[in-house]
């Protein structure tokens, strides 16, 4: 009888250990590694894309290039060429947006438009062609941040775990005016000052291997800004350089140099993923 009930206890929780790795794999997410994707925002050329990490499996994100519609935003020249902040924004958040598909994740872009994709020219054409999910761009500086404010908060409120957002911006200074990229972040928002000192050490851990002989002096700090005050996950707002400086400006012309920044700003949010997922 003893040996009996012995065997119907080993039977019993040999069941049990399979029952819960069976229903573990079942409720796992399959890899989905070499998965092969396509986002029609990104142009003829990029739109194709396969997923080659699960690294950020699980991560959320809404990506918002400044300005856009009728706001142009910061207008600089180079080469007797005049070139526009929402422009060049847009093809480094998008650059951005495929990048951290490929790493796995969930991507909301916020600012959309359908004739431009990711281009690789130096003198990115400019329009006003571009909406809020579909939507029109107000005119209105506060409607028109408060759009995009609530794009992002409806998706947010449906949406579960990891979340972050970025608002990308090239800034407008004296000509005269170098910049390396610096980060604002929501006043008494410890996670979002994370994310943005992540950033910078991301950034300055890249100086350190690309440019040896320079420092990187970007900052992090906070910023009274509508659209961090206004956006329900954490985010953060990002300058990318002085567009009116012609040193900065190799960094938007250069289509590699742009594709170098969307890079580190995507390992810069792995980073931060690692530490909070």
């Amino acid at each position: 009888m003893n040996c009996l009930f012995n065997e119907l206890k080993v039977y019993l929780v040999v069941t049990i250990i399979m029952y819960g790795i069976m229903a573990s794999a079942q409720t796992r997410p399959a890899s989905t590694v070499g998965t092969k994707k396509r986002e029609p925002l990104f142009g003829a050329k990029y739109a194709d894309y396969t997923i080659t990490s699960n690294r950020l499996r699980g991560a959320t994100f809404y990506l918002v290039s400044g300005h856009g519609g009728p706001d142009c935003g910061a207008i600089g020249h180079a080469n007797g060429k005049e070139i526009h902040e929402d422009e060049y924004a847009y093809d480094i958040m998008l650059r951005l947006a495929r990048n951290l598909m490929q790493e796995g994740a969930t991507v909301h872009i916020i600012i959309q438009d359908k004739n431009d994709g990711i281009r690789d020219n130096s003198y990115l054409t400019n329009n006003k062609t571009e909406t809020c999910r579909g939507k029109a761009i107000p005119l209105n500086q506060t409607r028109r941040l408060q759009q995009r404010c609530d794009e992002i908060n409806a998706i947010a409120a449906r949406t579960k775990g990891y979340q972050r957002a970025v608002f990308i911006h090239l800034d407008s200074r004296n000509v005269s005016r170098r910049m390396d990229v610096y980060f604002y972040y929501t006043e008494g928002d410890v996670t979002g000052r994370h994310l943005a000192n992540t950033m910078r050490q991301t950034f300055e851990q890249q100086y350190r291997r690309h440019q040896p002989n320079r420092n990187f002096t970007g900052t992090v700090s906070y910023r009274n800004l509508y659209v961090l005050n206004n956006t329900k996950p954490v985010c953060i707002f990002t300058e990318l350089g002085n567009i009116r400086n012609s040193f900065d400006q190799r960094r938007f012309i250069n289509y590699d140099q742009r594709q170098a920044l969307a890079n580190w700003l995507c390992r810069g949010f792995i980073a931060d993923y690692e530490k909070n997922k």
